[in-house]
């Protein structure tokens, strides 16, 4: 059990028999009111986020979650396979369960999945993956202002936007939080 007085950031806890992950929250104290708890939170099957208000009284169940190592495999159909490193299982997850989260994915990697009673939910992710361009338009002569970007398709099938001197071949460092461009990489 978990008391709503001791939810922080990161806490996860079940709410009307779902899990549900703390994204903000707020302690209020009125001036003659009962205390209170102000929660922003996501849902970890839906992806909803809600906003609600507990007392400091209230108690919640945590969920029956647990993290595991386990390396991405590949891509069959529209399912992601992923093997335990410890004992060898395989496990197939659906690539809507996976969100965006799949384009950053790469074979023979290792990942923490997330699992909720026994079924993957999602995978934490490094602040940022370096991948190869593999399509990209030329720079156009002349392009030089430093606004300027231009689509290019990376080998996990992402597009995004890069500058101009970027071209096919070069390894470029994607941030996973916002999906945006952040350098080239050797």
């Amino acid at each position: 059990m978990i008391s709503s007085g001791d939810l922080r950031k990161g806490a996860k806890l079940m709410y009307e028999g779902a899990p549900y992950i703390v994204v903000d929250f707020m302690h209020v104290k009125m001036g003659r009111g009962r205390p209170h708890v102000k929660v922003k939170m996501k849902g970890l099957l839906s992806g909803n986020v809600i906003e609600k208000s507990f007392l400091t009284t209230e108690s919640f169940d945590q969920p029956d979650m647990e993290s595991r190592m386990m390396q991405f495999l590949y891509v069959q159909d529209d399912e992601y396979v992923f093997m335990d490193s410890k004992n060898f299982d395989q496990m197939h997850v659906k690539a809507d369960t996976l969100g965006d989260s799949r384009w950053y994915l790469m074979e023979n990697e290792e990942y923490s999945v997330l699992l909720y009673e026994g079924n993957p939910i999602s995978v934490d992710l490094p602040a940022s993956v370096i991948l190869t361009v593999i399509e990209s338009e030329p720079a156009v002569k002349g392009d030089t202002v430093s606004n300027i970007t231009k689509p290019a398709k990376v080998e996990t099938g992402l597009q995004i936007k890069v500058p101009p001197f970027v071209k096919e071949g070069d390894k470029v460092k994607i941030d996973t939080r916002t999906g945006e461009y952040i350098e080239r990489a050797n």
